[in-house]
Protein backbone atom coordinates (compact mmCIF):
# COMPACT_ATOMS: atom_id res chain seq x y z
CA UNK A 1 0.00 0.00 0.00
CA UNK A 2 2.88 2.36 0.44
CA UNK A 3 4.33 1.73 -2.56
CA UNK A 4 1.38 2.66 -4.53
CA UNK A 5 1.44 5.69 -2.59
CA UNK A 6 4.64 6.94 -2.97
CA UNK A 7 4.20 6.52 -6.91
CA UNK A 8 0.87 8.24 -7.40
CA UNK A 9 0.82 10.83 -9.59
CA UNK A 10 -0.16 14.31 -8.07
CA UNK A 11 -3.34 15.23 -8.74
CA UNK A 12 -3.79 18.15 -11.47
CA UNK A 13 -3.75 21.50 -10.92
CA UNK A 14 -7.23 23.57 -11.70
CA UNK A 15 -7.37 24.66 -14.95
CA UNK A 16 -7.57 28.37 -13.72
CA UNK A 17 -4.67 27.80 -12.25
CA UNK A 18 -2.77 26.46 -14.58
CA UNK A 19 -3.69 28.97 -17.10
CA UNK A 20 -3.39 31.76 -14.68
CA UNK A 21 -0.29 33.25 -16.16
CA UNK A 22 -1.70 33.21 -19.80
CA UNK A 23 -4.87 34.84 -18.44
CA UNK A 24 -3.05 37.55 -17.19
CA UNK A 25 -1.25 38.18 -20.48
CA UNK A 26 -4.13 38.51 -22.47
CA UNK A 27 -4.92 41.01 -19.72
CA UNK A 28 -2.42 42.83 -20.09
CA UNK A 29 -2.71 43.31 -23.80
CA UNK A 30 -6.76 44.30 -23.08
CA UNK A 31 -5.16 46.73 -21.01
CA UNK A 32 -2.95 47.99 -23.79
CA UNK A 33 -5.38 47.99 -26.48
CA UNK A 34 -8.24 49.62 -24.27
CA UNK A 35 -5.58 52.95 -23.53
CA UNK A 36 -5.10 53.03 -26.80
CA UNK A 37 -8.57 53.08 -27.37
CA UNK A 38 -9.22 55.59 -25.00
CA UNK A 39 -6.96 58.07 -26.46
CA UNK A 40 -8.63 57.74 -29.84
CA UNK A 41 -11.92 58.34 -28.74
CA UNK A 42 -11.28 60.72 -26.78
CA UNK A 43 -9.81 63.08 -29.70
CA UNK A 44 -12.84 61.57 -31.47
CA UNK A 45 -15.08 63.21 -29.15
CA UNK A 46 -13.10 66.65 -29.37
CA UNK A 47 -12.58 66.72 -33.51
CA UNK A 48 -16.81 65.58 -33.60
CA UNK A 49 -17.63 68.75 -31.29
CA UNK A 50 -15.45 71.07 -33.33
CA UNK A 51 -16.72 70.13 -36.12
CA UNK A 52 -21.03 70.34 -35.29
CA UNK A 53 -20.10 73.74 -33.32
CA UNK A 54 -18.24 74.70 -36.66
CA UNK A 55 -19.91 77.57 -38.88
CA UNK A 56 -18.80 75.84 -42.12
CA UNK A 57 -18.61 72.14 -41.39
CA UNK A 58 -17.05 70.42 -44.34
CA UNK A 59 -16.59 66.92 -45.05
CA UNK A 60 -18.76 65.33 -43.46
CA UNK A 61 -18.65 62.95 -40.19
CA UNK A 62 -16.33 60.47 -41.70
CA UNK A 63 -13.81 63.47 -42.28
CA UNK A 64 -13.83 64.41 -38.67
CA UNK A 65 -13.12 60.82 -38.09
CA UNK A 66 -9.99 60.87 -40.06
CA UNK A 67 -8.46 63.97 -39.17
CA UNK A 68 -8.92 62.07 -35.44
CA UNK A 69 -7.09 59.25 -36.23
CA UNK A 70 -4.51 61.30 -38.09
CA UNK A 71 -4.12 63.51 -34.73
CA UNK A 72 -3.97 60.85 -32.65
CA UNK A 73 -0.95 59.58 -35.00
CA UNK A 74 0.82 63.24 -34.58
CA UNK A 75 0.84 62.80 -30.73
CA UNK A 76 2.74 59.60 -30.65
CA UNK A 77 5.28 61.63 -33.31
CA UNK A 78 4.41 60.26 -36.66
CA UNK A 79 4.85 62.45 -39.60
CA UNK A 80 1.94 63.36 -40.98
CA UNK A 81 1.51 64.20 -45.09
CA UNK A 82 -1.25 66.98 -45.75
CA UNK A 83 -2.64 65.97 -49.23
CA UNK A 84 -5.26 69.16 -49.36
CA UNK A 85 -2.64 71.91 -50.14
CA UNK A 86 -2.65 75.17 -52.71
CA UNK A 87 0.07 73.47 -55.04
CA UNK A 88 -1.40 70.32 -54.99
CA UNK A 89 1.66 69.01 -53.71
CA UNK A 90 1.90 66.92 -50.64
CA UNK A 91 3.25 68.84 -47.77
CA UNK A 92 4.76 66.56 -44.44
CA UNK A 93 3.37 67.74 -41.14
CA UNK A 94 5.99 66.79 -38.30
CA UNK A 95 5.30 69.72 -35.73
CA UNK A 96 3.67 67.67 -32.81
CA UNK A 97 1.89 69.18 -29.84
CA UNK A 98 3.67 68.36 -27.32
CA UNK A 99 0.58 68.46 -25.00
CA UNK A 100 -1.52 66.32 -27.18
CA UNK A 101 1.49 63.76 -27.01
CA UNK A 102 1.10 63.35 -23.27
CA UNK A 103 -2.54 62.06 -23.75
CA UNK A 104 -1.50 58.42 -25.08
CA UNK A 105 1.69 58.44 -23.22
CA UNK A 106 -0.05 58.60 -20.02
CA UNK A 107 -2.59 56.28 -20.80
CA UNK A 108 -0.09 53.73 -21.70
CA UNK A 109 2.15 54.04 -18.89
CA UNK A 110 -1.22 53.77 -16.81
CA UNK A 111 -1.87 50.61 -18.21
CA UNK A 112 1.33 49.06 -17.76
CA UNK A 113 1.71 50.50 -14.33
CA UNK A 114 -1.53 48.60 -13.72
CA UNK A 115 -0.66 45.40 -15.35
CA UNK A 116 2.57 45.19 -13.23
CA UNK A 117 0.47 45.97 -9.83
CA UNK A 118 -0.68 42.20 -10.23
CA UNK A 119 -3.88 41.41 -7.78
CA UNK A 120 -3.46 39.10 -4.67
CA UNK A 121 -3.39 35.32 -6.08
CA UNK A 122 -2.89 35.92 -9.93
CA UNK A 123 1.05 35.69 -11.15
CA UNK A 124 2.79 39.08 -11.93
CA UNK A 125 4.68 39.30 -14.47
CA UNK A 126 8.26 40.27 -15.37
CA UNK A 127 8.80 43.68 -16.34
CA UNK A 128 9.53 42.51 -20.24
CA UNK A 129 6.73 40.43 -19.67
CA UNK A 130 4.27 43.46 -19.08
CA UNK A 131 5.87 45.83 -21.21
CA UNK A 132 5.18 43.32 -24.23
CA UNK A 133 1.80 42.60 -23.14
CA UNK A 134 0.33 46.09 -23.14
CA UNK A 135 2.80 47.48 -26.49
CA UNK A 136 1.21 44.34 -28.26
CA UNK A 137 -2.16 45.35 -27.73
CA UNK A 138 -1.62 49.04 -28.34
CA UNK A 139 0.34 48.36 -31.17
CA UNK A 140 -2.43 46.12 -32.84
CA UNK A 141 -5.30 49.09 -32.53
CA UNK A 142 -2.38 51.65 -33.62
CA UNK A 143 -2.30 49.59 -37.23
CA UNK A 144 -5.94 49.75 -37.68
CA UNK A 145 -5.78 53.54 -36.98
CA UNK A 146 -3.46 54.12 -39.47
CA UNK A 147 -5.57 52.29 -41.87
CA UNK A 148 -8.00 54.52 -41.32
CA UNK A 149 -5.83 57.74 -41.56
CA UNK A 150 -4.44 56.32 -44.80
CA UNK A 151 -8.42 57.28 -46.68
CA UNK A 152 -8.56 61.03 -44.60
CA UNK A 153 -6.92 64.24 -45.18
CA UNK A 154 -3.91 63.72 -43.08
CA UNK A 155 -2.15 60.19 -43.91
CA UNK A 156 0.51 59.01 -42.16
CA UNK A 157 3.82 58.25 -43.37
CA UNK A 158 4.17 54.71 -43.55
CA UNK A 159 8.55 54.58 -42.50
CA UNK A 160 7.82 57.62 -39.94
CA UNK A 161 4.54 55.02 -38.22
CA UNK A 162 6.97 51.47 -38.46
CA UNK A 163 9.42 53.99 -36.25
CA UNK A 164 7.62 56.20 -33.61
CA UNK A 165 4.76 54.19 -33.29
CA UNK A 166 6.32 51.09 -31.13
CA UNK A 167 9.61 53.50 -29.55
CA UNK A 168 6.91 55.71 -28.05
CA UNK A 169 4.55 52.96 -26.61
CA UNK A 170 7.38 50.72 -25.50
CA UNK A 171 8.82 54.01 -23.24
CA UNK A 172 5.61 55.05 -22.06
CA UNK A 173 5.16 51.51 -21.08
CA UNK A 174 8.52 51.13 -19.70
CA UNK A 175 8.10 54.14 -17.79
CA UNK A 176 4.62 52.69 -16.13
CA UNK A 177 6.78 49.36 -15.07
CA UNK A 178 9.23 51.31 -13.38
CA UNK A 179 6.76 53.38 -11.53
CA UNK A 180 5.06 50.04 -11.05
CA UNK A 181 8.14 49.41 -9.02
CA UNK A 182 8.86 52.43 -7.02
CA UNK A 183 10.84 54.75 -9.46
CA UNK A 184 13.97 52.72 -8.11
CA UNK A 185 17.16 54.44 -9.08
CA UNK A 186 20.54 52.73 -9.39
CA UNK A 187 22.13 51.06 -6.58
CA UNK A 188 25.20 52.95 -6.99
CA UNK A 189 25.04 56.35 -5.07
CA UNK A 190 27.25 58.74 -7.45
CA UNK A 191 24.79 57.60 -10.53
CA UNK A 192 21.91 58.09 -8.26
CA UNK A 193 22.21 61.63 -7.45
CA UNK A 194 23.49 62.38 -10.65
CA UNK A 195 19.99 61.34 -11.76
CA UNK A 196 18.47 63.48 -9.52
CA UNK A 197 21.04 66.63 -10.41
CA UNK A 198 19.96 66.26 -13.93
CA UNK A 199 16.21 66.07 -13.13
CA UNK A 200 16.78 69.37 -11.21
CA UNK A 201 18.65 70.87 -14.57
CA UNK A 202 16.12 70.02 -16.72
CA UNK A 203 13.00 70.79 -14.76
CA UNK A 204 14.80 74.59 -14.29
CA UNK A 205 15.13 74.91 -17.98
CA UNK A 206 11.36 74.42 -18.85
CA UNK A 207 10.30 76.24 -16.25
CA UNK A 208 12.71 79.00 -17.42
CA UNK A 209 11.73 78.55 -20.96
CA UNK A 210 8.09 79.05 -20.15
CA UNK A 211 8.61 81.92 -18.04
CA UNK A 212 10.26 83.85 -21.33
CA UNK A 213 7.70 82.77 -23.53
CA UNK A 214 5.26 84.43 -20.73
CA UNK A 215 7.25 87.75 -20.73
CA UNK A 216 7.76 87.76 -24.15
CA UNK A 217 3.89 87.14 -25.02
CA UNK A 218 3.19 89.57 -22.67
CA UNK A 219 5.69 92.43 -24.60
CA UNK A 220 3.81 91.94 -27.52
CA UNK A 221 0.29 91.07 -26.45
CA UNK A 222 -1.07 93.35 -29.55
CA UNK A 223 0.54 91.25 -32.19
CA UNK A 224 -0.49 88.15 -30.62
CA UNK A 225 -3.98 89.28 -30.33
CA UNK A 226 -4.32 90.74 -34.10
CA UNK A 227 -3.13 86.83 -34.99
CA UNK A 228 -6.06 85.62 -33.18
CA UNK A 229 -8.22 87.63 -34.50
CA UNK A 230 -7.05 87.08 -38.13
CA UNK A 231 -7.61 83.54 -37.47
CA UNK A 232 -10.72 83.04 -36.31
CA UNK A 233 -13.95 85.16 -36.19
CA UNK A 234 -16.90 82.94 -34.68
CA UNK A 235 -16.14 81.42 -31.38
CA UNK A 236 -16.21 77.88 -31.99
CA UNK A 237 -13.04 78.81 -34.07
CA UNK A 238 -11.61 81.05 -31.62
CA UNK A 239 -12.00 77.86 -28.77
CA UNK A 240 -10.48 75.76 -31.11
CA UNK A 241 -7.59 78.19 -31.95
CA UNK A 242 -6.86 78.68 -28.26
CA UNK A 243 -7.21 75.14 -27.55
CA UNK A 244 -3.99 74.39 -30.69
CA UNK A 245 -2.41 76.91 -28.60
CA UNK A 246 -2.10 75.29 -25.29
CA UNK A 247 -1.59 72.26 -26.68
CA UNK A 248 1.91 74.24 -28.07
CA UNK A 249 2.77 75.32 -25.02
CA UNK A 250 5.43 72.98 -23.63
CA UNK A 251 7.21 73.05 -27.86
CA UNK A 252 7.07 76.82 -27.18
CA UNK A 253 9.04 76.25 -23.76
CA UNK A 254 11.56 73.55 -25.27
CA UNK A 255 12.12 76.59 -27.76
CA UNK A 256 12.83 79.02 -25.43
CA UNK A 257 15.45 76.96 -23.29
CA UNK A 258 17.15 75.88 -26.51
CA UNK A 259 17.56 79.99 -27.30
CA UNK A 260 18.86 80.61 -23.85
CA UNK A 261 21.47 77.91 -24.29
CA UNK A 262 22.57 79.33 -27.74
CA UNK A 263 21.67 76.98 -30.49
CA UNK A 264 18.25 78.89 -31.16
CA UNK A 265 15.89 77.45 -33.39
CA UNK A 266 15.08 78.01 -36.29
CA UNK A 267 12.21 79.52 -38.64
CA UNK A 268 11.93 77.94 -42.20
CA UNK A 269 15.11 77.01 -43.86
CA UNK A 270 16.53 80.69 -44.36
CA UNK A 271 16.57 81.95 -40.52
CA UNK A 272 17.45 81.29 -37.58
CA UNK A 273 16.44 82.85 -34.28
CA UNK A 274 19.80 83.16 -31.60
CA UNK A 275 20.36 85.58 -28.41
CA UNK A 276 22.97 87.39 -30.97
CA UNK A 277 20.13 87.78 -33.26
CA UNK A 278 17.49 86.87 -36.04
CA UNK A 279 19.36 87.12 -39.75
CA UNK A 280 17.25 86.82 -42.46
CA UNK A 281 13.61 86.68 -43.06
CA UNK A 282 11.63 84.00 -41.20
CA UNK A 283 8.61 81.81 -42.70
CA UNK A 284 6.27 81.37 -39.84
CA UNK A 285 2.39 81.66 -40.44
CA UNK A 286 0.36 83.82 -38.33
CA UNK A 287 -0.27 82.31 -34.42
CA UNK A 288 -0.25 83.28 -31.34
CA UNK A 289 2.67 82.22 -30.08
CA UNK A 290 4.82 82.60 -32.77
CA UNK A 291 4.21 86.87 -32.12
CA UNK A 292 6.66 85.95 -29.25
CA UNK A 293 9.38 85.87 -31.69
CA UNK A 294 12.35 88.17 -31.39
CA UNK A 295 12.56 90.62 -34.37
CA UNK A 296 14.63 90.30 -37.19
CA UNK A 297 18.23 91.65 -37.03
CA UNK A 298 21.02 92.00 -34.15
CA UNK A 299 19.60 91.06 -30.78
CA UNK A 300 20.38 93.70 -27.78
CA UNK A 301 20.82 93.11 -24.06
CA UNK A 302 17.41 92.23 -23.36
CA UNK A 303 17.75 89.11 -26.06
CA UNK A 304 20.95 88.61 -24.22
CA UNK A 305 19.34 87.95 -20.31
CA UNK A 306 17.41 84.51 -22.11
CA UNK A 307 21.26 83.34 -20.70
CA UNK A 308 20.51 83.22 -17.20
CA UNK A 309 18.33 80.39 -17.58
CA UNK A 310 21.02 77.78 -18.24
CA UNK A 311 23.12 79.45 -15.68
CA UNK A 312 20.39 78.98 -13.22
CA UNK A 313 19.76 75.51 -14.38
CA UNK A 314 23.42 74.51 -13.99
CA UNK A 315 24.04 76.19 -10.95
CA UNK A 316 20.95 73.86 -9.44
CA UNK A 317 22.70 70.90 -11.00
CA UNK A 318 25.95 71.46 -8.95
CA UNK A 319 24.49 72.50 -6.00
CA UNK A 320 22.59 68.98 -6.01
CA UNK A 321 25.73 67.38 -6.95
CA UNK A 322 27.89 69.05 -4.45
CA UNK A 323 25.60 68.91 -1.50
CA UNK A 324 25.94 64.95 -1.58
CA UNK A 325 29.94 64.82 -1.57
CA UNK A 326 30.79 66.05 1.38
CA UNK A 327 32.03 62.44 2.03
CA UNK A 328 33.27 62.20 -1.33
CA UNK A 329 36.83 62.72 -2.73
CA UNK A 330 36.82 65.32 -5.60
CA UNK A 331 37.39 63.42 -7.96
CA UNK A 332 33.89 61.65 -7.30
CA UNK A 333 32.50 65.13 -7.22
CA UNK A 334 33.94 65.90 -10.58
CA UNK A 335 32.47 62.83 -12.15
CA UNK A 336 29.18 62.88 -10.07
CA UNK A 337 28.40 66.48 -12.19
CA UNK A 338 29.91 65.28 -15.37
CA UNK A 339 27.52 62.15 -15.81
CA UNK A 340 24.73 64.66 -14.42
CA UNK A 341 25.48 66.82 -17.49
CA UNK A 342 25.27 64.11 -19.61
CA UNK A 343 22.28 63.26 -18.67
CA UNK A 344 20.60 66.54 -19.09
CA UNK A 345 21.87 67.12 -22.48
CA UNK A 346 20.62 63.79 -23.04
CA UNK A 347 16.59 64.86 -21.99
CA UNK A 348 16.98 68.47 -23.32
CA UNK A 349 17.93 66.65 -26.68
CA UNK A 350 15.03 64.21 -26.87
CA UNK A 351 12.70 67.07 -26.12
CA UNK A 352 14.08 68.86 -29.33
CA UNK A 353 13.24 66.40 -31.44
CA UNK A 354 9.89 65.83 -30.14
CA UNK A 355 8.94 69.97 -30.27
CA UNK A 356 10.24 70.04 -33.76
CA UNK A 357 9.99 68.86 -37.61
CA UNK A 358 8.67 70.12 -40.66
CA UNK A 359 5.48 72.23 -41.47
CA UNK A 360 5.81 72.01 -45.14
CA UNK A 361 8.04 71.74 -48.04
CA UNK A 362 10.71 73.95 -49.39
CA UNK A 363 11.29 76.94 -46.90
CA UNK A 364 9.21 75.12 -43.69
CA UNK A 365 11.04 71.88 -43.79
CA UNK A 366 12.97 73.41 -40.80
CA UNK A 367 11.15 74.15 -37.99
CA UNK A 368 12.18 74.39 -34.21
CA UNK A 369 15.59 73.95 -32.60
CA UNK A 370 18.25 70.89 -34.27
CA UNK A 371 17.58 68.29 -31.38
CA UNK A 372 21.90 67.72 -31.38
CA UNK A 373 22.96 71.23 -31.27
CA UNK A 374 20.60 72.09 -28.62
CA UNK A 375 22.11 68.74 -26.17
CA UNK A 376 25.59 69.97 -26.59
CA UNK A 377 24.77 73.26 -25.59
CA UNK A 378 22.91 71.34 -22.19
CA UNK A 379 25.86 69.53 -22.04
CA UNK A 380 28.66 72.55 -22.04
CA UNK A 381 26.80 75.05 -20.01
CA UNK A 382 26.29 72.00 -16.89
CA UNK A 383 29.92 70.75 -17.08
CA UNK A 384 31.63 74.45 -17.49
CA UNK A 385 29.17 76.03 -14.89
CA UNK A 386 27.92 72.68 -12.51
CA UNK A 387 31.07 70.82 -11.93
CA UNK A 388 33.04 74.11 -10.37
CA UNK A 389 29.82 74.83 -8.66
CA UNK A 390 29.60 71.20 -7.29
CA UNK A 391 33.55 71.18 -6.19
CA UNK A 392 32.37 74.47 -4.30
CA UNK A 393 29.63 73.42 -2.46
CA UNK A 394 31.75 70.07 -1.35
CA UNK A 395 34.47 72.29 -0.10
CA UNK A 396 31.39 74.65 1.60
CA UNK A 397 29.82 71.28 3.46
CA UNK A 398 33.26 70.12 4.36
CA UNK A 399 34.38 73.82 6.15
CA UNK A 400 34.30 72.77 9.43
CA UNK A 401 36.44 69.83 9.32
CA UNK A 402 39.76 69.87 10.12
CA UNK A 403 42.68 68.12 8.73
CA UNK A 404 43.20 65.97 11.68
CA UNK A 405 39.44 65.16 11.69
CA UNK A 406 39.20 64.40 7.94
CA UNK A 407 41.80 62.15 8.15
CA UNK A 408 40.41 60.39 11.71
CA UNK A 409 38.80 56.93 11.50
CA UNK A 410 35.20 56.68 12.56
CA UNK A 411 34.31 56.26 16.02
CA UNK A 412 32.68 52.86 15.04
CA UNK A 413 35.89 51.31 13.86
CA UNK A 414 37.94 52.68 17.04
CA UNK A 415 34.78 51.04 19.56
CA UNK A 416 34.85 47.77 17.32
CA UNK A 417 38.42 46.56 16.67
CA UNK A 418 39.06 43.81 14.40
CA UNK A 419 39.93 40.64 16.63
CA UNK A 420 39.93 37.84 13.83
CA UNK A 421 43.51 37.97 14.27
CA UNK A 422 43.74 37.51 18.38
CA UNK A 423 44.24 35.07 20.73
CA UNK A 424 41.36 32.98 22.10
CA UNK A 425 41.91 34.43 25.67
CA UNK A 426 41.48 38.32 23.82
CA UNK A 427 38.46 37.40 21.77
CA UNK A 428 36.30 36.43 24.79
CA UNK A 429 33.63 38.57 25.61
CA UNK A 430 34.76 41.34 28.74
CA UNK A 431 32.96 40.79 31.90
CA UNK A 432 29.54 42.41 32.79
CA UNK A 433 29.65 46.25 33.49
CA UNK A 434 29.59 47.14 36.85
CA UNK A 435 26.39 47.70 38.54
CA UNK A 436 25.91 50.67 41.17
CA UNK A 437 24.34 49.19 44.56
CA UNK A 438 21.18 49.89 43.57
CA UNK A 439 21.29 46.89 40.96
CA UNK A 440 20.24 49.77 37.70
CA UNK A 441 22.89 48.56 36.04
CA UNK A 442 24.48 51.92 34.82
CA UNK A 443 27.51 51.67 36.30
CA UNK A 444 29.06 54.84 38.02
CA UNK A 445 28.65 58.35 37.59
CA UNK A 446 30.86 58.35 34.16
CA UNK A 447 29.55 55.73 32.63
CA UNK A 448 32.89 53.10 32.44
CA UNK A 449 32.64 49.50 32.13
CA UNK A 450 34.78 47.11 34.24
CA UNK A 451 36.41 45.44 30.97
CA UNK A 452 36.71 48.95 28.99
CA UNK A 453 37.99 51.47 31.59
CA UNK A 454 41.46 50.16 30.98
CA UNK A 455 42.88 49.31 27.66
CA UNK A 456 43.64 46.43 25.76
CA UNK A 457 46.83 45.20 24.32
CA UNK A 458 45.14 45.31 21.30
CA UNK A 459 43.74 48.99 21.38
CA UNK A 460 46.23 52.04 20.88
CA UNK A 461 47.38 54.02 23.87
CA UNK A 462 44.71 57.02 24.59
CA UNK A 463 47.23 60.46 23.72
CA UNK A 464 49.25 62.10 26.48
CA UNK A 465 47.66 64.50 28.87
CA UNK A 466 43.87 63.42 28.90
CA UNK A 467 41.49 61.29 30.84
CA UNK A 468 42.09 58.10 29.57
CA UNK A 469 45.69 58.45 29.70
CA UNK A 470 46.28 59.59 32.95
CA UNK A 471 43.19 56.68 34.09
CA UNK A 472 46.22 54.05 31.98
CA UNK A 473 49.19 55.13 33.56
CA UNK A 474 47.57 54.72 36.80
CA UNK A 475 46.74 51.32 35.74
CA UNK A 476 49.50 50.61 34.22
CA UNK A 477 51.23 49.37 37.13
CA UNK A 478 49.87 46.13 39.12
CA UNK A 479 47.99 46.47 42.06
CA UNK A 480 50.09 45.60 45.03
CA UNK A 481 48.88 42.09 46.66
CA UNK A 482 47.03 42.17 49.53
CA UNK A 483 48.23 40.06 52.69
CA UNK A 484 46.33 37.17 53.09
CA UNK A 485 44.35 37.38 56.68
CA UNK A 486 45.52 35.36 59.53
CA UNK A 487 44.23 32.24 59.63
CA UNK A 488 41.49 31.92 62.25
CA UNK A 489 41.55 28.84 65.25
CA UNK A 490 39.10 26.00 64.61
CA UNK A 491 36.53 26.68 67.08
CA UNK A 492 36.09 23.89 69.67
CA UNK A 493 33.89 20.94 69.72
CA UNK A 494 31.06 21.63 71.94
CA UNK A 495 30.22 18.84 74.35
CA UNK A 496 26.86 16.66 73.64
CA UNK A 497 24.71 17.81 75.48
CA UNK A 498 21.92 14.88 75.34
CA UNK A 499 20.96 13.72 78.69
CA UNK A 500 19.74 10.85 77.16
CA UNK A 501 23.68 9.33 75.48
CA UNK A 502 25.49 8.18 78.19
CA UNK A 503 29.34 7.10 77.71
CA UNK A 504 29.96 3.37 77.51
CA UNK A 505 31.95 2.15 80.67
CA UNK A 506 35.62 1.30 80.65
CA UNK A 507 37.01 -1.92 80.64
Amino acid sequence: MSQVTEHTPPLSPDPLVRGGRSATLVDACVRGGAAAGLGIGGLAVLVTAAWITSPYPDGGPGGALHLAAGLWLLAHGVDLVRTDTLSGVAAPLGVAPMLLMALPGWLAHRAARDTSDAEEGRPRLTAAGAVGAVSGGYLLVAVGVVASAANGPLPADPLAAALWLPVTVVASAGLGVWTAAGRPLPRQEHAAVGLRAAELAVVALLAGGALLVTVSLAWHAGAAHASFDRLADDWSGRVSVLLLALTLVPNAAVWAASYGLGPGFALGSGAWATPLGLPGAAAVPPFPLLAALPAAGRGSWPHWTAAVVPAVAALLLGWCAGRSARRWTAKETVLTALVASWACGAALAVLAALAGGPLGSGRLSAFGPVWWQTGAAAVLWCAVVGVPTALGVRAWARRDRTPAAAGAPEPAAVAAPDRAGMPEAARAPGPEPVRDEDGDGEGDELGFEAYGFLPAAWEPAPPAGSLGSARSATSAQPPAPKPDPAPKPDPAPKPDRDPARKEPDSP
